[in-house]
């Protein structure tokens, strides 16, 4: 068995799983646990918690309430398609530090699982590795965040970008364990031609995987099973805020824009790519909300009408959920 201490390392505190010797038994199998804390400063910490279902530690960012005397709900915020890796990120790109400095929410971020829709792959792949993240957010992840730091135990998910879909897809996977869901620029569909495609670009194009080790053979019963437009019935009773944009360039695609750093040609990649893709994500989500509306499942869209694939978007629609997302999660 296993248990935590925390030692003095300088400024930080670290908190490292201590191993007890026990009895060896044959049917002895690893569980999810804490690994270790680090403080980043005196509201973040970097957590790793080693999965089970992955057998690896997965490191996370972890920011914690402003009031730190009372227990308090938490928000998952997944990064896009790099994982958290590289500069890509809500860290690096947004001014979520700041944001959040005022707010009572544990917002927990991966810090791993570039190029793997979070999804849990029907095999291991050789570039991208044992993706189990649907087992991982949803049954490894939050009794131990619920645990170490104190929670409500109620929840909220956004993502953006690749994870804009992944919200919607762990929401499907386990509406009871959110009350509210943000999904800014992400393609809800999965086993569509479009949704097909736009996943072969970002696992197999972009990250070097094999989509068929993800969900099984195209347009088999995984992509289906993992496509919350066609499971939309199961996001009855979240709050859900789902947002994109037509592509044409706006007031984030300007060369000062924190994603471009006075960059001409990440300004034009910008404007362009990322134009072409924000179009295609907006024709998803225009589907999504006609297929709510059959439904009769209310949902707020945030339909832009200039805005490429890029930060400041999503940096615009982290605060315009935020209201709807807090109140539903009482933060």
């Amino acid at each position: 068995m296993s248990s935590a201490f925390i030692r003095w390392a300088g400024s930080m505190v670290i908190a490292v799983s201590a191993t007890v010797a026990v009895p060896a038994t044959a049917s002895a199998e690893p569980e999810p646990e804490l690994t270790s804390i680090v403080v980043e400063d005196d509201r973040t910490r970097i957590v790793e918690v080693y999965s089970a279902a992955m057998d690896r530690d997965i490191p996370l960012r972890v920011r914690i309430p402003a009031d730190s005397d009372a227990s308090h709900p938490t928000l998952y915020l997944l990064n896009g398609a790099s994982g958290g890796q590289g500069v890509a990120t809500w860290e690096e790109q947004t001014d979520v530090g700041e944001f959040f400095a005022d707010k009572n929410v544990n917002v927990v971020t991966p810090l791993d699982g570039a190029y793997s829709y979070y999804t849990d792959w029907v095999n291991d792949d050789p570039v991208l590795g044992r993706n189990k993240w649907t087992t991982f957010l949803t049954r490894e992840l939050p009794p131990i965040i619920d645990d170490v730091f104190d929670t409500t135990g109620v929840n909220a998910i956004a993502g953006l970008s690749m994870s804009g879909t992944s919200v919607l897809g762990l929401a499907v996977a386990d509406p009871e364990l959110y009350e509210a869901v943000g999904a800014y620029s992400g393609c809800a569909e999965t086993s569509s031609d479009i949704g097909e495609a736009y996943v072969r670009t970002v696992v197999g194009s972009r990250g070097g995987g094999d989509p068929v080790n993800m969900w099984g053979p195209y347009g088999g019963p995984g992509w289906i099973a993992n496509d919350p437009f066609v499971n939309a019935d199961r996001l009855r009773g979240l709050d859900l805020y789902i947002s994109s944009a037509t592509g044409l360039p706006g007031r984030h695609d300007r060369m000062d824009a924190r994603s471009v750093g006075g960059d001409p040609e990440i300004l034009m990649s910008q404007v362009i790519s990322g134009g072409v893709i924000e179009a295609a994500v907006n024709d998803c989500t225009h589907r999504l909300a006609a297929r709510l509306d059959e439904l009769d499942i209310p949902a707020h869209f945030e339909f832009k009408a200039t805005g490429t694939h890029s930060w400041g978007y999503w940096q615009d629609d982290l605060h315009k959920s935020w209201p709807m997302i807090a109140e539903a999660i009482g933060a």
